[in-house]
């Protein structure tokens, strides 16, 4: 579409602003005069400070020796030669002017100039940088993105002060022209990887842009998996890590949430606090979290397979009791392993939406009374519900695979309760094999464990010391050079 260039005329180009943004009560225009030359200051209330544009205002009248006649030197000399805080590019269409205003500039027209000048007079509120709520850490910093995009980019530049970070900013969304930021660090990414990116980004139509994850189908354009080949985080430092390993950031205006791209498997199963402890016991606790994540997976379907199909493989105690749980309960025992985990999703939804104080009591009852109840009433088995509790407590271990987590357990009871160990064995080599599939940016989502790489041994299930990590860099590039190779 052709951008509508601004007129010399000041009523005109007011008159286009205007018929811009219509009727909207906190658009606030204030005619002017600067050196006897009309001129128009336009803001939105609310986006900018009027006290701040005041302020610059009577710095530049107050100084009467100058004498200016002409309009394109009130233009230059407000530009240049004054201590007010500009912008580096002037306006020169209204669509340029609509950008300028939205995100909290000042912008001042003036007679007989078909350019504006934009002043730094942003004032928007938003919420203070506080702690993360969703990934808490016993080391490290307390800060956590806010819904501000330049806060957010001034955390990250806060953490990486050299020249190689860099930062680019587009609109995304038709009917809301988003900002969206992408930082990197540009010795470091693949121009590969940044090319395909910014090519998926810029052809990316939706009609509106709240969170950085609305552009993950359009950024992957793979297959459809239940994995994510992009992650998030809330931290500073964690995104800042990313950069320095030759990823990108993405950030949306409004949203708390940072885009990683790519982002591997093992990477679920890392924070930053296994950076500040002991190498041995880092990798400890990464060898518990792919524990859990099995288990959160198949120890359900495992489990009503072995019970259906190969009781034999139980002890004979335990078999008794699975055997006497069943006989009392109504339900088969796949069905009944269906019933409680949807229960358990009903529950955690139900906490997560009310608010935090109704919610944590809506969870205790569910989980004391309601659980209790169905077992002391015989329509719940007690190693159904004992194995659908360590379940869903190994699912938490790994919040950021939950969604995936949890459909996959429903998928393996179905098939452990219908087709047995055939049906778990089909069903664990097509996940493993979609997995493997996954190359939705030149690198495979499971590297370095497949293809096996070196650097899996280095930082993937176990962590080396520091005088290891420290010898050898990791950046993606390398992964995406050993692909290309191969």
């Amino acid at each position: 579409m052709e951008q509508q260039l601004l007129k010399k005329d000041l009523l005109e180009n007011k008159l286009l602003l205007k018929g811009l943004f219509g009727n909207a009560t906190d658009f606030y225009t204030k005619d002017i005069e600067l050196f006897g030359i009309p001129c128009c200051i336009c803001m939105f209330e609310g986006l900018s400070s009027i006290e701040r544009l005041w302020i610059m205002m009577l710095d530049i009248l107050s100084r009467p020796e100058r004498a200016i006649s002409d309009p394109e030197e009130l233009f230059d000399y407000i530009w240049r030669k004054t201590a007010v805080p500009m912008e580096s590019k002037c306006v020169l269409c209204v669509d340029d002017a609509r950008a300028q205003l939205t995100a909290g500039t000042s912008v001042i027209l003036i007679d007989g100039v078909d350019r504006a000048l934009v002043i730094s007079t942003q004032s928007m509120q938003f919420r203070s940088v506080q702690e993360p709520s969703g990934e808490n850490n016993i080391r490290g910093s307390r800060e956590g993105f806010t819904e501000l995009l330049r806060v957010n980019i001034s955390l990250i530049r806060r953490l990486i002060r050299t020249d190689e970070l860099m930062v680019e900013t587009m609109s995304l969304g038709e009917r809301t022209q988003t900002e969206i930021a992408l930082l990197y660090n540009r010795k470091l990414v693949s121009q590969k990887l940044l090319r395909l990116v910014r090519e998926r980004l810029e052809n990316t139509q939706l009609p509106f842009v709240f969170d950085s994850g609305y552009l993950a189908a359009f950024l992957q354009r793979s297959r459809f998996s239940f994995f994510q080949a992009v992650g998030y985080t809330e931290r500073p430092d964690t995104s800042s890590a990313k950069i320095c390993e030759g990823k990108i950031i993405v950030l949306a205006n409004g949203s708390p949430f940072a885009m990683i791209v790519p982002y591997f498997f093992n990477e679920n199963f890392q924070s930053m606090d296994d950076y500040s402890e002991k190498a041995y016991f880092a990798s400890l606790i990464r060898i518990v979290k792919y524990v859990a994540f099995f288990l959160a997976v198949m120890l359900p379907g495992v489990f009503v397979s072995i019970a259906n199909f190969t009781p034999e493989l139980l002890p004979p105690q335990l078999l008794y009791k699975v055997a006497a749980a069943e006989m009392a309960t109504p339900l088969p025992l796949f069905l009944e392993a269906l019933f409680v985990n949807f229960l358990l999703e009903i529950v955690r939804e139900a906490g997560l939406r009310l608010p935090k104080p109704i919610g944590h009591s809506v969870s205790l009852v569910a989980a004391l009374i309601v659980g209790d109840a169905a077992v002391s009433a015989g329509i719940l088995g007690t190693p159904v519900v004992i194995v659908i509790a360590l379940t869903a407590i190994c699912t938490y271990v790994v919040p950021s695979l939950y969604e995936p987590v949890t459909v996959l357990r429903i998928l393996f009871i179905l098939a452990g309760g219908i087709l047995g160990p055939l049906g778990i064995s089909a069903l664990t080599v097509w996940m493993l094999s979609n997995l493997c599939s996954m190359n939705p940016f030149g690198i495979p989502y499971l590297a370095p464990i497949a293809p096996a790489r070196k650097d899996f041994l280095r930082d993937g299930m176990i962590r080396s010391s520091w005088k290891r990590l420290a010898k050898s860099d990791f950046y993606v590039d390398k992964l995406q050079e050993a692909e290309e190779s191969e």
